[in-house]
């Protein structure tokens, strides 16, 4: 059906003429626009609402048995690798809860794999249930103080800028290098002055932050205080509230979901796997969650319908509306948020459905290129001065800069459990330099055994925390030997594995089952003494080098605040 037929269809269906392909008869339509509830049917025809207000007869007739219906989710900034599962098992783990489309970053698989990288989320975005559309990867690498599997410069990401998928330019993470007025930045940011562009500006304002919105940027998820955030609204800036599995800023932003800024604010969960999906849900967990702290349902339900399609350039969709794309969600419960059923692009989202997609061949099954390491490469000199060391704060990828007097052995720094002070090590995975940055980290609270990771933002090298070089050595020895994964061990070997073989970011396995290797993995961490709620993910961003305040990388310890390694 060519679109002229398609819209002589769709109008016949509106108007009652014909029947609709689809009706949901019964529903009471939640608005965006006032919050007010109607009574009425809604016809869709394809993948667009052409009927509302009024009752209908279609081909197909869903009874929404007197539940409220509220338009489709959208989370507006997320990393699909930080689920741990596959974009397609993302789309059967998350649109469940309502989320009808997503806006990701394939930052993580580009700094591993680069364009082959984004070119599997554009061709997974196409046979995905979800509308799952990108942003294309602005800092691959995001500094030049570690070491990346890539690099793509403005000419690497050009051939992909006019993709169906592609909305504009993801966050803009080297917010010095947008200061600096740093040549490749600004063509970068000159080739999308026409579409969107993401911010990424955490603790960034005053003058500063005037000159990073000149720009063009207009967005930040890395607001972290209500008066932060409000700076950033006063200067024209979409807010996207972040609660993710190590990023929970829900609670110092709710504050600011009031009526007269509603319409600036959107949600994101930037990084959520599947265990704390299961136990606490994804936007609908946010929705809720605000409602309980006192925001209006109208307020909650705009910010993740309306406002996010606003703030990121998607007209068609945002409110149940004729004319509009047939996003719906079906509610149990408004302000419990308890999701029924999900229409998603007009369709009754079902696992019959989901087993009707193409599901597009994995990419990068040997990404990590190093041999075994040795507990000797764990060993740090010892020193006759303080040592700073890299503080946790639970709930939060900002580290605090800590310093502490450390034990020595044999010449050979030690890590101190009376300090709650562990070893922190990241493993260059890509090009076999050998590299080794090490250091010490605050807040895990184990008392022995090591922690390995080969999701490490943004590099994705290999980071190990322990309390011992042995246990170190076994966690990283399993995580290469896996293809990429998390590893909990001991003196003695390993006590629990997840496999990410899939650009050492992501399992071939079904969602339920990472749930369930996590749960196993989170029980080892604790049985060490851990006392994170999300260990694995707190140390996937301990070498993120582009969050204040203390961080390290393969090169070393990185001061974030200086933008220079520690000596």
């Amino acid at each position: 059906m060519d679109t002229q037929e398609f819209l002589g269809k769709a109008i016949a269906c509106g108007t009652g003429s014909e029947p609709s392909d689809l009706v949901l008869k019964n529903t009471r339509l939640f608005s965006v626009v006032d919050g007010s509830i109607t009574e009425t049917d809604i016809a869709i025809v394809g993948d667009r609402i052409v009927g509302t207000h009024g009752s209908y007869s279609g081909k197909t007739e869903f009874d929404a048995g007197g539940r409220v219906v509220v338009p489709g989710f959208i989370d507006t900034h997320l990393h699909v690798e930080s689920s741990l599962v596959t974009p397609f098992e993302f789309d059967r783990c998350v649109l469940p809860h309502g989320v009808t489309t997503a806006i990701c970053d394939p930052h993580e698989i580009a700094n591993v794999l680069g364009g082959e990288g984004i070119r599997y989320f554009l061709d997974s975005s196409l046979e995905t249930v979800m509308d799952l559309r990108v942003n294309l990867s602005s800092c691959v690498p995001a500094t030049a103080f570690e070491t990346a599997g890539a690099c793509l410069e403005i000419e690497d990401l050009l051939p992909y800028r006019d993709h169906p998928k592609v909305i504009g330019l993801a966050e803009f993470m080297n917010f010095p290098g947008v200061l600096a007025r740093d040549p490749k930045v600004l063509a970068k940011l000159a080739a999308f002055q026409d579409g969107h562009i993401d911010g990424h500006a955490p603790l960034l304002s005053g003058k500063d932050l005037n000159g990073y919105l000149a720009s063009g940027i207009r967005t930040d998820h890395e607001a972290t205080s209500a008066a932060e955030a409000l700076e950033k609204l006063a200067k024209g800036m979409t807010i996207l509230i972040r609660e993710g599995s190590v990023s929970k800023d829900l609670d110092a932003l709710s504050s600011i979901l009031t009526p007269d800024v509603s319409a600036f604010v959107a949600l994101c969960t930037d990084d959520r796997n599947p265990l704390d999906i299961a136990e606490e849900g994804h936007l609908d967990s946010m929705i809720r969650r605000l409602i309980s702290r006192g925001a209006r349902p109208l307020d909650a339900y705009r910010a993740a319908s309306w406002s996010a399609a606003n703030a990121f350039g998607l007209r068609d969709r945002g409110v149940i509306a004729p004319g509009r794309r047939a996003d719906i969600v079906v509610l149990d419960d408004v302000r419990d948020c308890r999701v029924a059923s999900v229409i998603s692009g007009g369709r009754i989202v079902s696992e019959a459905l989901f087993a009707k997609r193409r599901i597009v061949d994995p990419v990068g099954l040997d990404s990590v290129k190093i041999a075994r390491v040795e507990p000797e490469d764990f060993e740090i000199p010892a020193s006759n001065r303080e040592t700073r060391v890299i503080g946790v704060v639970p709930g939060r990828i900002l580290t605090e800069d800590l310093t502490r007097t450390l034990p020595s052995v044999d010449g050979k720094m030690r890590a101190d459990t009376d300090q709650d002070v562990l070893k922190v090590a990241v493993v260059e995975r890509h090009k076999g330099t050998g590299n080794v940055g090490k250091g010490f980290v605050s807040g895990f609270g184990m008392t022995s055994g090591a922690i390995a990771s080969s999701v490490g933002h943004d590099s994705h090298n290999i980071c190990v925390v322990g309390v011992s070089d042995v246990a170190m050595a076994h966690a990283v020895n399993r995580v290469i030997a896996m293809k990429g994964g998390f590893a909990v061990a001991d003196d003695n070997g390993v006590r629990a594995q997840l496999a990410l073989p899939v650009a050492g970011l992501m399992s071939l396995e079904p969602f339920e089952s990472v749930r369930h290797s996590l749960e196993d993995l989170r029980a080892a961490a604790k049985a060490l003494g851990c006392t994170l709620p999300e260990p694995f993910l707190q140390v996937a961003f301990l070498p993120l080098p582009v969050i204040p305040h203390l961080k390290i990388t393969d090169f070393g310890m990185f001061d974030v605040n200086k933008f220079q390694l520690v000596d």
